[in-house]
């Protein structure tokens, strides 16, 4: 195992070279002028102004030059300034941005584990039923809803009509002001509905995957021999089946590390999030090609890392899987 995960390690490398050197080329291919956001909305701004601010980030040189340039100082965790007016360091945008959409994605994580498993195990184990033809209307329904629409509704019905819950940002206005105790539940309210969007559009994808692989399970032999030796139930569904029948999702749930970090464009602008998706979304329209970079490159390693943890997984879940 342990030369295995040497071998991906390095294997991720030349991978990870290739995923920026396309995402650079694609991005300056991008019609437009970077400096644009610093010059066109400055009446004192000249020709040589913008002339010295492309010299400055090296924008002036051949693109494979400027790759280079930023190959070097990605080496030792530089990402580079930002673009922008304020000029401030990638990594430092980065970072104001990573605990607010951590814990809005580990929440609705969260909500998608402890709801989805279950009701997938249990149309499983009791198929056609009506809890199932019950469940399976839901997940269609939620398949086919979309995330804006959903956000929308549930702004509307919670945060307008019931008046239970804030409809934008992190925190209240008077939320400095407040004890400990009445920052937390602050910060809940204001998380709360983001987060069931995000969770309630991804648990109909799950809670099908744990259904259709527990169906396939239970019918093997093994499961039909612990029937037959009298094993209680639920020994046999949650120890003999449930295991059996994660490997797809581990999958899944290994993939979705990156979103963790990467957040979400549509409902963070909804809801008024500064997060990671939010940030993404600006630097693309600016032009901001540090910031671009800084986040794709981040990402793309937690797909590449997830993907090597969903495969060291399944030799725990399953005992048949080894890496030589």
């Amino acid at each position: 195992m342990n030369a295995y995960v040497i071998r991906r390690l390095l294997l991720m490398i030349p991978m990870m070279i290739g995923v920026t050197l396309i995402s650079f080329t694609i991005i300056h291919l991008a019609p437009g002028e970077p400096m644009a956001q610093q010059t066109d909305l400055n009446p004192n701004a000249s020709p040589e102004s913008l002339k010295r601010l492309r010299e400055l980030y090296h924008l002036d040189k051949p693109l494979y030059v400027q790759y280079y340039i930023w190959v070097k100082k990605i080496v030792v965790l530089d990402f580079g300034d930002s673009f922008s007016i304020d000029a401030r360091p990638v990594l430092d945008k980065i970072a104001e941005r990573i605990p607010i959409t951590l814990t809005l994605n580990a929440l609705s994580l969260i909500i998608v584990l402890v709801v989805s498993i279950p009701i997938g195990v249990y149309s499983a184990i009791r198929p056609y039923s009506l809890f199932d033809k019950i469940a399976t209307f839901f997940v269609f329904f939620g398949f086919s809803m979309p995330t804006f629409w959903l956000a929308l509704l549930l702004m509307l019905f919670f945060g307008v009509w019931l008046e239970w819950l804030p409809i934008s940002g992190i925190e209240s206005y008077n939320h400095d002001s407040l004890s400990p105790v009445g920052r937390f539940i602050d910060y809940t309210e204001h998380l709360l509905m983001p987060a069931l969007v995000a969770g309630l559009t991804s648990l109909a994808g799950l809670s099908r995957f744990t259904r259709q692989n527990m169906l396939e399970v239970i019918r093997q032999d093994y499961v039909v021999t612990a029937r037959a030796k009298g094993l209680n139930e639920n020994v046999v569904v949650y120890k003999h089946c449930l295991k059996n029948a994660m490997l797809p999702v581990v999958t899944i749930l290994a993939l979705s590390i990156p979103g963790l970090i990467g957040g979400s464009v549509i409902f963070e602008t909804i809801y008024a999030i500064p997060g990671m998706g939010q940030l993404f979304f600006q630097s693309v329209m600016s032009r901001d090609y540090p910031l671009i970079m800084g986040i794709l490159v981040i990402g793309s390693f937690l797909t590449l890392l997830a993907n090597l943890l969903a495969d060291i997984a399944y030799a725990f879940v399953d005992p048949r899987i080894a890496y030589e």
